[in-house]
């Protein structure tokens, strides 16, 4: 896939290494020319300097045959007009655009107009869209204090009950069993092969995860 990225700061320059190193070509924009030194020595893709809505620049950048566009910028407005004019005027389905303000950010959400939010959880987010087959995040509530995540349940976990992985942070939303979604009991306990999705709160993701590993031990 060709991934037009806009904006060269530490979001989109971590962006573009990994997807250059995932197999995929990237073109780079940023108004300034000292921001690709981000990129390293061994980026190989494109790197633009100019005004990313600029149409001449994304047409330079391969907008018309790439399949996806994250805008990173540190402007809200300049992200939110890269998306625009990618969406509209180039028909590119995966735009992702980085929103500052969560509150502005929820309103372009309910537009249809992706968003994210935090350089840490930005890259793995937009990564999640352009390639929607990376195991990650599923999603970032706005404001980028929420995810819903999926993980395979242990088979160290069979016969235990779901809720019982259920913390002040963290709760089982559903699980996936021989391909079909439920909504958990208070009864309902842990099958070979079943997935969960699971709310949490970003700051204790790592804990959850943590947790996930050792719960071997609880009774059933």
């Amino acid at each position: 896939m060709h991934v037009v990225i806009v904006g060269c700061g530490r979001v989109g320059s971590t962006l573009g290494r990994e997807l250059v190193a995932a197999g995929h070509t990237v073109a780079v924009i940023d108004r300034k020319s000292e921001a690709f030194s981000r990129l390293g020595e061994s980026f190989t893709g494109q790197k633009i300097t100019g005004i990313g809505f600029d149409r001449d620049i994304l047409i330079e950048a391969g907008i018309e045959k790439a399949g996806a566009l994250a805008a990173v910028t540190n402007g809200d407005n300049s992200n939110i007009l890269i998306a625009r004019v990618a969406r509209e005027e180039f028909g590119i389905e995966r735009v992702v655009a980085r929103i500052y303000d969560p509150k502005r950010a929820e309103i372009y959400e309910r537009l249809g107009i992706a968003t994210v939010a935090t350089v840490k959880w930005t890259s793995e987010r937009i990564l999640r869209r352009i390639l929607p087959e990376l195991p990650a995040v599923e999603w970032t509530d706005p404001s980028a204090k929420v995810v819903l995540v999926e993980r395979e349940l242990p088979k160290s976990l069979v016969g235990n009950r779901v809720l019982s992985l259920d913390s002040a942070t963290a709760r089982i939303v559903s699980v996936r069993r021989l391909g079909a979604a439920v909504i958990p009991t208070a009864d309902t306990v842990v099958q070979e092969g079943d997935v969960a999705y699971v709310a949490v709160e970003i700051k204790s993701l790592e804990a959850f995860d943590a947790s996930l590993a050792s719960t071997s031990g609880k009774g059933h």
